[in-house]
């Protein structure tokens, strides 16, 4: 049976919410305690955010758990600190101190030049305290037994990391926009290693999701529902009459013609498929064994009746 607003007896509990998480929640825990907000179980979120991270954590409410995937591979941003000459068993400011080094000759110069040597296409190495599964198990459960296993080096893309000196001595507030997959964590170890000793972060705050941003967070306690079709917005959408519409809700392919789709200028989709209201109803992908034609991913519409 759907899911409705608990007293309200006909609204449909469904949608995007942007989150503002607080430090010290899992993504887990948010999702635990938003099933008791909405009233309803049928929840989910976009990608992992640390426990000590802060910002933006999008939800898949109802049905929008199912587009989940689209978001999952959106860009990020975040904002936080370097804090060099030390280094930490989880690479941030929530693990055991392992080493130190005295980097006080080290100018903001170098640490400007250093960042953008890791920007660009580069390969990082998950870190053992990361959801990332070897083996079919997770590496930060391998990690509580205090066991580290070798890990394969990741292609990511860092479009942006910048460096500024904060007001302490050795502390640098950062600005990062890179893709999904990309640990910040491991990109300010690594920054603290290639200026010759090393560093960790603290204060990481997450603020941007593709286009969702700190302006569409709310806090938990009070999430907000952004309709089905903004959950797809970094996306180009097409638009269907009733008739399209129809077709659309029998899963049938649609001819790229017919809906005014150039597939030479906008990719590979996924595209959302929006009827005159500006509702949801399918997600489509190019039908690879038909050029000119496109099929569809999921079927949200119902199928209207005769």
């Amino acid at each position: 049976m759907a899911d409705r607003l608990a007293g309200s007896g006909a609204k449909l509990v469904e949608g995007i919410a942007v989150i503002d998480k607080e430090a010290g929640w899992t993504s887990h825990d948010v999702v635990a305690k938003a099933r008791g907000v909405l009233g309803t179980r049928k929840i989910g979120h976009s990608g992992t955010l640390d426990p000590d991270a802060t910002g933006v954590l999008v939800l898949g409410v109802g049905r929008a758990t199912r587009l989940l995937r689209f978001l999952t591979a959106l860009g990020k941003e975040y904002v936080g600190q370097a804090v060099l000459g030390v280094e930490t068993d989880t690479l941030d400011a929530s693990g055991q101190v392992t080493a130190s080094y005295d980097m006080s000759n080290v100018t903001p110069a170098q640490v400007v030049e250093v960042a953008k040597s890791l920007t660009g296409e580069i390969f990082q190495i998950p870190p053992m305290v990361s959801a990332v599964r070897v083996g079919g198990r997770r590496l930060h459960e391998i990690a509580r037994e205090g066991q580290e296993i070798e890990r394969k080096a990741r292609p990511v893309s860092v479009h942006r990391f910048d460096v500024a000196p904060a007001t302490e001595a050795g502390i640098y507030n950062v600005v990062v926009a890179c893709s999904s997959g990309t640990y910040v964590r491991t990109l300010v170890a690594d920054l603290g290693i290639a200026l010759g000793g090393g560093a960790h972060l603290r204060d990481l705050r997450r603020t941007a999701v593709g286009s969702f941003t700190l302006s569409d967070a709310h806090p938990l306690e009070t999430p907000q529902l952004l309709p089905l079709a903004e959950a797809l917005r970094d996306f180009h959408s097409l638009l269907v009459d009733e008739a399209l519409a129809r077709d659309v809700s029998f899963g049938r392919p649609l001819d790229v013609d017919t809906v005014g789709l150039d597939l030479d200028s906008k990719g590979d989709g996924p595209w959302p498929v929006l009827g005159l209201d500006g509702s949801l109803l399918a997600v489509y992908q190019p039908q690879g064994d038909r050029a000119g034609w496109i099929k569809p991913v999921m079927v949200l519409a119902p199928v209207p009746s005769a």
